[in-house]
């Protein structure tokens, strides 16, 4: 689990500090708006929307760790391949790249920890593996700031990104030497079943999906901080190191709430996350801050208890499936959500708020019947 943790770390530390700085990037080499919207967004449904094969292929051939090898391989080496990039169609390959590693390892991963948190309770480790993530993924973005001061370039920045990559790796392939059959860590007889999804998960995969069409993507915020030169291109990096910073601290908090309350505590996420729209576009300084930081806390709470429920929601013998069917609608719905706010930021701001605020609060009655359907489930 702690090795899991530090690979989060080092990865995060990568692909963070790229996407810290992606929306001005994408500028300066001469996107608009819309563009910055369909990058992020098609790289958020590849991410996701491939997951689904490599979470079914994990179950048939249980090589867990090979299957992750191979996606952080790919996920670590595009980022510093983006220094490269002339042009912003070779930077939305690039991070198309990124997003498909992604996709591949993180089923077999989120499995793997799955097993391992079992013992400890799975909010808390996959909130911990979370919180150690989002170390890297602050001060990955502070170095890129510091750098951007004292007047490197973008592409001296994100070539720098190679030697956390390369300690990813390393740090994986011991974790795969070392616990080389996850599933023997699970100690409950849960973990040789192999029974079907209940009606309960795809109710969640709907309120999960709807949450998602609801996020924003933080290239578009940046984009649009830039662009009305709310702060400086140095400080934007900051900005990001202030939401992964509350994405720690509420990861480790939510996942102890989720192990003491179980799904009821999913509830609270769209507290944390509807007002986030307005917050950002208003054109405040003060406002945006505390929207990054509301921003931080729910997709904190998200990726901790998320995890947490579909391994609850799972028996042993079905997870990575059921990671990839969530991360399949997840994928899809943010996608179609970050075009849409996308065309709608170059038309109409007020529109992107509605969309960001109804499709969330649309998801808390769907979550109050998971909630009910689910009261005594636990694999």
């Amino acid at each position: 689990m702690i090795l899991l943790g530090v690979v989060s770390l080092f990865a995060d530390a990568t692909y963070e500090s790229a996407r810290s700085v992606l929306g001005p990037y994408l500028a300066a080499l001469g996107a608009s708006g819309g563009t910055v919207g369909m990058v992020a967004g098609l790289g958020e449904l590849i991410g996701y929307g491939l997951r689904f094969g490599s979470g079914y292929l994990a179950d048939r051939t249980g090589r867990y760790w090979g299957i992750a090898l191979v996606g952080f391989s790919l996920n670590m080496a595009a980022v510093p391949l983006l220094a490269l990039a002339g042009h912003w169609g070779w930077v939305a390959a690039l991070i198309a790249l990124e997003r498909t590693g992604k996709a591949i390892r993180n089923p077999p991963r989120d499995a793997i920890l799955s097993h391992a948190a079992q013992v400890v309770g799975r909010g808390w480790g996959f909130g911990l593996q979370e919180a150690l993530g989002q170390i890297g993924a602050v001060v990955g973005p502070l170095a890129i700031s510091a750098a951007l001061y004292f007047h490197a370039d973008y592409r001296t920045c994100l070539g720098s990104l190679a030697i956390p990559a390369l300690l990813t790796l390393v740090t994986l392939a011991i974790g795969a030497l070392t616990y080389s059959k996850p599933r023997v860590l699970e100690t409950t007889a849960a973990a040789t079943t192999n029974l079907p999804l209940t009606r309960s998960f795809w109710f969640f995969l709907v309120a999960a999906s709807l949450i998602a069409a609801g996020s924003l993507d933080f290239p578009l915020v940046a984009y649009h901080v830039h662009g009305n030169e709310l702060l400086s291109e140095a400080r934007i990096p900051v900005l990001y190191a202030v939401v992964m910073g509350s994405q720690a601290l509420s990861a480790l908090g939510s996942g102890l709430l989720f192990d003491r309350v179980g799904l009821r505590a999913l509830l609270g996420i769209c507290l944390f996350t509807a007002p986030i729209a307005p917050l950002a576009f208003g054109g405040h300084r003060a406002g945006l801050f505390a929207a990054m930081i509301l921003w931080g806390l729910g997709m904190g709470a998200q990726k901790a208890m998320f995890k947490a429920t579909v391994a609850r929601m799972s028996p042993a013998g079905r997870r990575g499936f059921a990671y990839g069917c969530f991360d399949l609608c997840y994928g899809v719905s943010w996608f179609l959500g970050s075009m849409l706010m996308g065309y709608s930021y170059e038309r109409s701001v007020s529109a992107l708020i509605f969309i960001s605020i109804g499709s969330q609060l649309l998801a808390i009655p769907v979550l109050l019947v998971v909630v009910r359907r689910t009261a005594r489930l636990d694999y």
